[in-house]
């Protein structure tokens, strides 16, 4: 069972909360408003939490650093409308674990959950595309760490590319036929070569080196 928190708009709150809560395997254990959401995670300790980049009472990114000092953190993905949102970088650098587009598709939705809390990246090319043209000043910075992909073996590269497609190590390793721990390995490896620190970072990476261009493009992300 997936325990989820839900953070921020009324209407975004309710509708996420609804459309989970109709999922057997997931659990909304709280949703709660940007100042509350902090305390509410403390106390309901859920897997996966879903929370605004942008909130009128709070700041987004604060209460995501906040989480993610937390012991045993939640993975946290950020909602977004991705409207030229200036936060974004800072995000994934804070350590979000993915985004949601706030109109994500009802029948996405769980899914997404059930990746993230698998360990898996919930960033879509056409989140990531989005992001990178909202920021034309961090392009040029993202192409030449891209470049860094040409220092990954062949089977890193393969890993590379299942990370981003948003895979947790057990399913990368069951796609591929290696031990979870071997995958594992691959990623510590590939987070060392290309200077990043999230599964996220790694797959913006992978998708502006463009891995993703050279195999099927699975429509079960965003």
């Amino acid at each position: 069972m997936v325990r989820v928190v839900v953070d921020d708009e009324a209407l975004v709150r309710s509708g996420f909360g609804l459309i989970l809560g109709a999922a057997e395997d997931i659990e909304v254990v709280a949703t709660a408003s940007g100042g509350d959401a902090v305390e509410t995670v403390r106390r309901e300790r859920p897997d996966v939490v879903l929370l605004d980049i942008r909130m009128p009472d709070v700041d987004g990114l604060t209460v995501l650093r906040e989480l993610r000092m937390m012991p045993d953190a939640p993975v946290v993905a950020m909602l977004t409308t991705f409207d030229a949102d200036e936060y974004i970088l800072t995000a994934l650098h804070s350590g979000a674990a993915g985004f949601l587009l706030k109109d994500t598709e009802p029948e996405q939705l769980a899914q997404l959950v059930r990746t993230l809390a698998a360990g898996g990246v919930v960033l879509s090319p056409k989140a990531s595309r989005t992001l990178l043209h909202s920021h034309p000043r961090a392009e040029a910075a993202v192409d030449e760490e891209a470049a860094r992909v040409r220092l990954l073996t062949a089977r890193e590269r393969d890993v590379l590319a299942l990370v981003a497609e948003g895979l947790s190590n057990v399913n990368i390793g069951a796609r591929i036929h290696l031990g979870a721990g071997t995958v594992k390995d691959h990623v510590s490896a590939i987070f060392t070569k290309l200077r990043v620190t999230s599964r996220v970072q790694a797959a913006l990476l992978a998708q502006r080196a463009g891995l993703l261009d050279e195999r099927p493009q699975p429509e079960a992300t965003l």
